[in-house]
């Protein structure tokens, strides 16, 4: 357990550290409210020890910036001991008010302080748990289920959000729609379970392809998603029409290279994708128009001869 200890009187300071330490636990200290603030929120503390009197900042006000913090952040909730020599009734109140969770004397005896710790320990590993609890929701909610990318709903919120940050900061955005070739032909004659296969090796092949550009610094925040059935879509905020060319060829060779037979892809022989880009400066237009113009070069890629990318007239 990682307890923040907020006091200015060194003596206490030096003290409670040695005693919590002799327990085995992590304590980060704070001189004063400003300082437990910024302390807070780089350290993220299974446990706040938090004086009243300080200068600068007392301890009711940082207990409130605390909790403002973790509202932003949506973080978990972190337990706040106000650490006193006057439990008066007047300080207990004004100490839940502000979001405090219980008093504690600073010359607590030792074995009511070790069954204290031991309880807000107990507390930090249900913190622990029902955080990880909550992202595993959260990425089911956000991941398609079967190829791992980004659902339908998470691409529609991201997409958005990149919209609207290239709109402030005038940047450009680039969108590719990808569709496997012949796909119904190869579930109608590999079966459903050999389509589902294939559906996750394209997938991540996609997901690979983008990942490598942002690696090399070609794209900036550039994700991957399954737009449904067997159609993708990547976002590629920042784009040039070079760099959405060069990502949307190497998704193309990606995919070819896996050489999932496919009897039925005419002159291929195996699996392949093709694609259609198109790339806005949001000021010219909607989102939804972004979309339909790579969608229509996606049509335009499948009556060529498919297995290619088609991003400009």
């Amino acid at each position: 357990m990682k307890i923040l200890l907020v006091d200015d009187a060194r003596s206490v300071v030096m003290v409670m550290t040695s005693r919590l330490a002799s327990y085995g636990y992590d304590v980060v200290h704070a001189a004063n409210g400003q300082e437990a603030v910024a302390a807070f929120a780089s350290a993220a503390p299974d446990l706040v020890l938090m004086d009243i009197e300080m200068p600068v900042m007392n301890g009711f006000e940082a207990t409130n910036r605390i909790r403002a913090f973790e509202a932003t952040k949506q973080w978990a909730w972190t337990p706040v001991i106000f650490l006193t020599s006057s439990d008066t009734v007047e300080n207990l109140v004004t100490a839940i008010e502000a979001g405090g969770d219980d008093f504690m004397s600073k010359f607590v005896p030792e074995p009511v302080l070790q069954a204290k710790m031991k309880a807000m320990s107990r507390i930090a590993s249900l913190r622990k748990s029902l955080s990880q609890a909550n992202q595993k929701l959260q990425d089911l909610a956000s991941q398609d289920g079967l190829t791992g990318l980004c659902n339908r709903r998470s691409m529609d919120l991201r997409a958005d959000q990149h919209w609207l940050e290239a709109q402030a900061f005038g940047r450009s955005y680039g969108l590719l729609m990808l569709d496997i070739d012949n796909f119904k032909k190869y579930n109608d004659h590999y079966g459903h379970q050999s389509g589902d296969d294939c559906l996750r090796q394209v997938a991540q092949a996609i997901e690979t392809s983008v990942r490598h550009a942002n690696d090399l610094g070609l794209t900036h925040g550039a994700f991957a998603a399954r737009y449904g059935g067997e159609e993708f879509a990547v976002i590629v905020p920042m784009a040039t029409p070079q760099i959405l060319t060069k990502v949307a060829n190497s998704i193309v060779s990606s995919v070819h290279a896996l050489g999932i037979a496919h009897e039925l892809n005419e002159a291929w022989g195996v699996v392949t994708i093709s694609v259609g880009g198109a790339l806005k400066n949001p000021a010219q237009g909607e989102l939804v128009a972004l979309f339909r113009e790579a969608d229509a070069r996606l049509y335009q890629a499948k009556t060529r001869s498919r297995n290619c990318a088609v991003l400009g007239d």
